[in-house]
């Protein structure tokens, strides 16, 4: 794959919205009076977890399954997700007909492994503190002949998750800041890609957890850098590190990354579920977290807010709301 920042476009991003018109939900854009009035701020959230399976990931992993060969998918696919871009493999794949073998952690949310044998996937368990998931799945995909899908690291998948970015833009016109959370950064830097077309001068925010900030500590170094196994709430942000696709492209087009922390996480999810009626999990209020916490200067400001996600385990959520004092 090529590790340049011009490995994907605005151009890839149209053409992606063009596959997916007719697959993916164009998902609602959600305003919040106590939100704007906390902030003072106009804030639009993109909220893509009334997307199929639940999340953003459907984006890319159809926009990159559409494009295979008949050949390759004849002899299906492959990746590795705690659980939304497994979902996503695996709903994509059965749209296309296409066989998907998952490699998950054992520690997945129930819920997540549950929707992934739901669409059909053979599930293949890894135990997260001995096993590394990119050995793994490389290693079974070379021995069964699979195509493999990474989660964010590869061109098709940045593209298709631009397009949340693209929808957003389109509906409320120019911001002045847009924030997005950061695993892998296939959707913040799709959705960077898509600011930089529809509004030069918006301030992009890449946003991940404390525990978790090798993408945050890579962006002002300037060096790749890593981080194991992360301790996080937020267990769609704890990838390793950024990928050859995705650091080249956060770097040209993203303005700041910044963290917080697991409390101020569950905080901003209890203000979503509580505020706007809204099923959001931990990873999907990485973005509203650094709002509520003044990570942009919003005064006056029309913000943008990406909500990537809402596949919690509604038991699990009311444990960490107890945890922390919020009910």
């Amino acid at each position: 794959m090529s590790s340049d920042a011009s490995s994907v476009t605005y151009p890839d991003i149209q053409a992606a919205a063009d596959r997916l018109a007719d697959v993916v939900h164009r998902t609602p854009v959600m305003t919040s009076s106590t939100v704007n009035d906390r902030v003072g701020a106009e804030v639009f959230f993109k909220c893509e977890n009334f997307q199929k399976t639940g999340a953003f990931k459907l984006r890319g992993g159809y926009n990159a399954i559409a494009q295979l060969s008949p050949n390759a998918k004849e002899r299906g696919v492959l990746t590795y997700s705690s659980g939304n871009h497994a979902q996503a493999i695996a709903l994509a794949g059965r749209l296309h007909g296409v066989d998907a073998t998952i490699v998950m952690p054992e520690n997945a949310p129930q819920v997540k492994l549950d929707a992934t044998r739901g669409y059909g996937a053979e599930i293949i368990p890894y135990d997260p503190e001995t096993t590394t998931r990119e050995a793994l799945g490389q290693n079974i995909a070379e021995d069964r002949g699979l195509t493999l899908i990474p989660p964010y690291d590869h061109p098709h998948v940045v593209a298709g998750q631009g397009t949340v970015g693209d929808e957003l833009f389109d509906e409320v016109g120019d911001l002045d800041a847009l924030l997005v959370c950061c695993g892998g950064g296939g959707l913040l830097s799709g959705c960077a890609i898509a600011a930089r077309q529809h509004a030069p001068d918006c301030t992009v925010v890449g946003v991940e957890p404390d525990a978790g900030d090798d993408a945050t500590r890579s962006f002002h170094s300037g060096t790749l850098q890593t981080v194991e196994n992360p301790d996080t709430v937020a267990d769609g942000a704890r990838t390793p590190y950024l990928g050859d696709v995705t650091f080249p492209l956060v770097l040209e087009h993203v303005d700041d990354m910044v963290t917080v922390s697991d409390a101020a996480l569950v905080q901003a999810m209890h203000v979503l579920w509580e505020r706007m009626k809204i099923v959001v999990e931990p990873t999907g209020a990485l973005g509203t977290a650094a709002l509520l916490q003044g990570a942009v200067s919003s005064p006056g400001q029309r913000i943008g807010v990406v909500i990537s996600g809402g596949n919690v385990d509604l038991g699990r959520a009311n444990t960490l709301f107890e945890e922390h004092g919020l009910i």
